[in-house]
Formats: C-alpha cells, structure tokens, sequence
C-alpha cells in the first residue's frame, strides 16, 4: 500500500512538471514587460525634462530601430516642437496622421504645427476634419488664431472665450486674445486681456510688455502697477517711450527714455540709441 502511495505521488510530481510553464520564458516575459515599462517612462522624461534637441535624437533612433509605432512618432513630432524645428515636425505629423492609429489630438497637433510654419489654410482645413465633439483647450486655442489670421473676430472671441473655459492656466490664452485686440485697434478692451493674463502668470514678461503698448495706444504713459523687476521695469519704460514717440509724442518719449535709462543697473544700450537718435534728429 505504501508502494502504491509513492508511485502515485511521482506520477503526479511528474505530471504537473510537464504541464508548468518554462520558467526562462517566464523571466523573459517578465523582463520584457519591465523594459516597455522603463521604456515609457523614459520617453515621458524625454518629453519634458529633457533637452529638446537630445529628444529629437532619441525618438529618432527609436523610430529607426522600431518604424511604424505611432508612439514614437508622437515624441519625435512633440520634441521637434519643443526644439523649434517646426518644418521638420510637420513632416513627422503628417506621418503620425497618415497611420491607422491616428487620433483626434494628432489633427490638432499637425494644426499647430502648421501654424507654426505660417500654414494657416492648412491648419484650418485639418482643424476641420475634426468633429466638434472633441473639445480640448489646444483645438479652440488653434481655432481662435486660426480666425484672427482670417480678420474673423467674432469667432476668434468666441474660440478665446471657450479656451479659457477649458483650462486652469489661461494666462497665455489671455495674452493671445489681448495681442488680438491691440490688432484691431480696441486697445481697452487688450489692456483688460493683458492684465487678465497678468493675474494668472505675473511672471509673464510678453504680457506686460503688450500691457504697457495698449496703455501707450490710449496715451497713458503711466506704468501699471504690476510685479517687475528693476530690469523689466527700465524694459517697460523703454517700451513706453517708443509708443509715445510713434505717436509723436517726441518729449514724453525723451523723458522716458531717460527714465529707462536711469532705472537700469546697466548700460541699456538700446535706450540710450533712441534718445541719442531722437536728440540729433532735433539738433538738425
């Protein structure tokens, strides 16, 4: 009985070793499976921190060694963005939005590559090939610009007014919509955008400088009361002055040109020019 037993007993140990799964091909599986992971997190370092022109060299050879994966693509077309090889991304685009995988972000992401490029048919007939179901911030920023280069306004303030609804960080929007206005002569109405801009990014010196010209605009030479720097605020008032001077307000500009002058730690060599060139254009 006993002899019974162990035989039973090999005969089972037998059996369940034949039916196991290999064990290397186990360790393999899960090596693999390891290396996609560390892989894509790589490629989200690459696509942020990294250096953009390093990105661009590594999702190159990615695609080199692995052509076709759509996810490479991806990360070759952003990083050619962040590098601001907005020619090169086009193609790669094009690509990602020819493959059978392509979404509806890819379109948008070709839309802003065409932008980039001064492209802006080609960015509004692939912004139209996109349903008006996919609402996301980038598609009604795209669109918004894609109406000003058309003089379209009331859709561009409708789009800028739908981007801002769609973010929680809509300073450059903001900046956007009020350079918008200062193109249409409404000066008022881009001082209110800029300093909106302002309220979200205080460290965004583009705005401050566009909020300083629409002020200039209305001939209001004062600064605003803003957040700036001894440097950005000699900057402004040099941005001030040549507002006044265009519009011939010669001695305003002159004394603010000193000003900037003045306030810079340093040599500001592009103030001191204008008031040279302003006090010999007098001279003669």
């Amino acid at each position: 009985m006993r002899h019974h037993i162990s035989l039973t007993l090999c005969a089972a140990v037998i059996t369940l070793s034949a039916c196991a799964k290999d064990p290397e091909a186990d360790v393999e599986r899960a090596l693999k499976d390891l290396n996609v992971v560390d892989e894509s997190n790589l490629n989200d370092v690459m696509l942020t921190v990294g250096d953009p022109n390093e990105a661009v060299e590594y999702f190159a050879r990615a695609n080199a060694n692995d052509p076709g994966r759509i996810d490479l693509q991806r990360g070759l077309g952003k990083s050619l963005i962040r590098a601001r090889r907005a020619a090169e991304a086009v193609t790669i685009w094009e690509t990602v939005v020819a493959h059978d995988d392509v979404e509806n972000m890819d379109r948008v992401e070709l839309a802003g590559a065409y932008v980039r490029n001064n492209r802006w048919d080609d960015a509004a007939n692939m912004l139209n090939t996109i349903p008006p179901t996919y609402e996301t911030f980038k598609r009604y920023r795209l669109e918004a610009m894609v109406a000003d280069s058309r003089q379209q306004w009331e859709k561009a303030d409708s789009f800028y007014d739908t981007a801002v609804s769609l973010t929680t960080t809509p300073g450059s929007v903001y900046n956007n919509w009020g350079y918008s206005k200062l193109t249409r002569g409404d000066y008022a109405d881009a001082e209110r955008m800029f300093s909106d801009a302002l309220r979200y990014d205080d460290d965004m010196f583009t705005a401050k400088n566009n909020l300083v010209l629409a002020r200039g605009a209305q001939r209001n030479y004062t600064l605003p009361v803003i957040k700036m720097s001894q440097i950005e605020r000699a900057q402004l008032l040099h941005t001030m002055a040549l507002a006044a001077i265009k519009q011939n307000d010669v001695t305003m500009g002159k004394s603010l040109l000193a000003d900037a002058i003045e306030t810079h730690p340093q040599y500001f060599e592009a103030a001191v020019r204008a008031l040279e060139a302003l006090e010999n254009n007098v001279a003669n």
